[in-house]
């Protein structure tokens, strides 16, 4: 079982890091705060992998529902409007 449990740790921290780093790269804020959301989710697998459910379920609640809402929400809020933008020659 040990051999399983490194393979799904191995895979979660490609994907934990994998997704950290577009959401610095990446430069359209909404697949940022997607890639913010897979990120955050799969913290809350090692909670799960260190047998601690609880905290795997406020991860995912606080910070998935809550953070990550919230930014989706000021994305939609503050985005311009690309066809209202007149250009002027």
């Amino acid at each position: 079982m040990a051999l399983y449990e490194s393979i799904a740790f191995a895979l979660f921290a490609l994907v934990t890091v994998g997704s950290a780093a577009g959401v610095v790269l990446v430069r359209d804020v909404w697949h940022s705060a997607l890639l913010l959301g897979v990120s955050l989710v799969s913290v809350a697998v090692f909670y799960v992998l260190n047998m601690a459910a609880f905290v795997a379920t406020m991860q995912i609640l606080v910070y998935v529902g809550g953070v990550l809402i919230l930014i989706t929400f000021a994305v939609m809020l503050t985005r311009e409007d690309e066809s209202a933008i007149e250009v002027t020659p």
